[in-house]
């Protein structure tokens, strides 16, 4: 299990790095142990790691914790329930039946017609302006003007690209956190970026115009 977590301290869990690299659109640190976890929350302050107890499902919210090391803990056996599926309800399974054949067997009070039937009579007043949703899509994929996306884009646009470091510098990002926006990001932003080694052996990327 892979999990990731972004500047605004949201964390998701997914099953390989490849996947989370391809569903995330925003710069991530990802981690796939609790020692992972504990070497990137060495550069946040405590109030980071506050912020994050208190923003997962179900807890009990904090002031502080005693120490570093149980921030860590509790962290991390907290988002060990994320990505895992729904356990199906084995309990009593007659009676849900049974409560589904009535539901489906009960007459509308207002003589509406179901829902099946209304979701379809809508689709197709949605879908019929594909002119506007294309369009649409082609502004939200432009990256917005002082974004950390735009920065990136416009490094990755001249004409020997950017290195691994320079963006590492630029964006005050690690290397698994660039690799990620490029394979995630990027692709999603309909970019193609160009993975290559330079004259001095250095990892580079730029973007195919």
């Amino acid at each position: 299990m892979t999990f990731t977590i972004d500047t605004e301290n949201n964390i998701t869990a997914y099953g390989t790095p490849e996947e989370a690299a391809a569903a995330t659109t925003t710069p991530f640190d990802g981690f796939t142990s609790e020692q992972e976890l504990a070497q990137l929350a060495k550069a946040w302050p405590a109030e980071r790691l506050v912020a994050i107890w208190n923003s997962l499902p179900g807890v009990t919210p904090v002031k502080k914790f005693k120490d570093y090391k149980t921030a860590i803990s509790r962290v991390w056996k907290r988002i060990q329930g994320l990505g895992e599926p729904e356990k199906p309800k084995t309990d009593q399974p007659e009676k849900p039946k049974a409560e589904r054949k009535a539901k489906r067997g009960a007459p509308s009070p207002k003589g509406a017609p179901a829902k099946g039937k209304a979701t379809k009579k809508a689709t197709p007043a949605k879908a019929a302006p594909k002119g506007k949703k294309a369009a649409k899509a082609k502004e939200a994929s432009a990256p917005r003007d002082g974004s950390k996306t735009a920065q990136v884009v416009a490094m990755l646009q001249r004409k020997n690209g950017a290195t691994l470091t320079e963006i590492m510098d630029k964006m005050g990002w690690q290397k698994h956190t660039v690799r990620g926006f490029m394979a995630g990001a990027m692709k999603k932003a309909g970019y193609q970026v160009e993975s290559f080694k330079s004259d001095k052996g250095e990892r580079t990327y730029r973007i195919n115009q």
